[in-house]
This record gives structure tokens, C-alpha cells and sequence, in this order.
């Protein structure tokens, strides 16, 4: 299964950090977010793009997961010569995840 099948997500830019949200569709989906969606699995997923580390968060009271990206961006959004690949482009690669 892919995550878009159980979630969506929202994505923001800043400097060469990327931030991205995972939200379930489903409250009952988001342990399987949680259990399958780990910092490993996502710095694998993006392995050609964040060079630097990943956290995630697990903000209380709302089944979404929060992944921040450093060195992410090719420098920055207005430094970069990547052709668009930033915030909401990562955000769609992301839920092109299997888990």
C-alpha cells in the first residue's frame, strides 16, 4: 500500500529545511503511520535529496506525524537549480511511499 492510500500531507519550505506533515485519513490508521513511517524509512525514501538529519514529531491530539528535513533543498528554495523540487513536490513524493 502507498501512503496515499490512508493520509495526505502538507509541506513548507524555508532556507534548505523541509518540513512535511503526514495527516491520516482515518484515526484507526495512524499507528500503522507511526509504526511503518519512521525516520529510517523516510531518510531511504529521500535518500537523493536530505543530506542532512530528519526528526519527527508526534504533535498530541491530532493523528498526524511532522518530518523535518535539514539540508534539504539544494541549498534553499531561491538558491537552488532544482527544477521545483521543494515543499509540496516532496510532499506528493512522500505519500508515493510504500509501507
Amino acid at each position: 500500500m502507498k501512503l496515499y492510500d490512508i493520509a495526505h500531507s502538507r509541506a513548507g519550505d524555508k532556507g534548505n529545511t523541509l518540513t512535511l506533515s503526514l495527516i491520516a485519513y482515518r484515526l484507526k490508521d495512524y499507528p500503522l503511520l507511526c509504526e511503518k513511517v519512521t525516520i529510517e524509512k523516510v531518510k531511504e525514501h529521500f535518500k537523493d535529496i536530505v543530506k542532512g538529519d530528519i526528526v519527527r514529531y508526534e504533535p498530541p491530539n491530532i493523528a498526524s506525524l511532522l518530518f523535518v528535513c535539514h539540508d534539504a533543498l539544494g541549498g534553499g528554495v531561491t538558491t537552488s537549480s532544482r527544477m521545483d523540487a521543494h515543499g509540496k513536490t516532496l510532499s506528493y513524493a512522500l505519500l508515493q511511499m510504500e509501507i
